[in-house]
């Protein structure tokens, strides 16, 4: 072979390669090696785990304890969890962060939250600092807050340790740090966080932004008037990020109230999340 016809001898052996590599690496073989792992048997010991530490599971119906278990698996194949401040990462920490992760993905597949890359884990509440906005929009000095939670766009989540097992213990309390967590990560999948994860059609928009709308405004006038915040937390009132995360921790923790009082928004996140918990109660 001469010259003149390896050149492009080569580079269609090049874009051979590449697209073998691409297939390799892409949505086929990711979706075929998610599906071995769904269908391998569950560990014995994070059953053990799972009854020990997260009792919301046995609430659940069959299949979806089934489909929870499976997506668990698929989850800590692919998010790693770091321990941070000496915190040394069990598997007990690993199946009660996933058991929780893996209730907002029970109805729809979203892709195993496709912008994280990792969760961090601190023994208990971690400090950060923030620069608060002052007068006219003059930045004040950076203040130190405890937080048991957080999810950054650029794709980590970080907890609290004592925090997720204190969520963990108590499923019908409508506290739950990891499914806050983890709500704004589907929020943040756009990019950014803004109360409205993304939708299958306009119309759908339409009716979540009116919802949810209504039911901040509502929330904020009732403790502006000095009123109690009533079901919902009074932090969900910080902005519309918050009020999705905060709806959510209410709608899988405390379904059939947040039905009877907030019939329009447990209708919305029902739609989203493409599960029913009264049903399950």
């Amino acid at each position: 072979m001469d010259s003149a016809s390896l050149i492009p001898f080569l580079i269609v052996v090049a874009l051979s390669l590449a697209l073998i590599v691409w297939l390799a690496g892409g949505p086929v073989f990711k979706e075929r090696r998610r599906r071995r792992l769904r269908e391998q048997p569950f560990p014995a010991a994070w059953r053990r785990i799972l009854r020990k530490h997260v009792p919301a599971v046995q609430r659940l119906p069959a299949d979806l304890q089934l489909r929870l278990k499976a997506d668990m698996q698929v989850l800590l194949a692919e998010k790693p969890i770091i321990g941070c401040a000496g915190l040394k990462v069990r598997d007990e920490m690993r199946v009660v962060i996933a058991a929780q992760a893996c209730f907002p993905l029970l109805g729809a597949r979203r892709g195993y939250y496709p912008k994280l890359q990792q969760i961090l884990l601190y023994p208990g509440a971690f400090a950060v600092e923030r620069v608060q906005a002052g007068p006219a929009g003059l930045q004040m000095a950076p203040q130190r807050q405890a937080l048991t939670g957080e999810s950054w766009a650029q794709g980590q989540v970080v907890l609290s340790w004592q925090d997720v097992l204190a969520g963990a213990a108590d499923p019908q309390d409508g506290h739950n740090v990891v499914i806050h967590e983890f709500a704004h990560q589907l929020d943040q999948v756009k990019g950014f966080a803004n109360g409205a994860p993304p939708l299958h059609s306009t119309p759908a928009y339409r009716r979540w932004s009116a919802v949810m709308l209504a039911e901040f405004n509502a929330l904020r006038q009732r403790l502006a008037s000095g009123q109690p915040a009533g079901l919902m937390d009074a932090y969900a009132a910080t902005d519309a990020a918050e009020f999705f995360a905060c709806s959510s921790e209410l709608f899988f923790e405390r379904g059939p109230e947040l039905a009877q009082q907030h019939p329009a928004l447990y209708e919305q996140l029902s739609r989203y999340y493409r599960v029913d918990p009264i049903s399950w109660s």
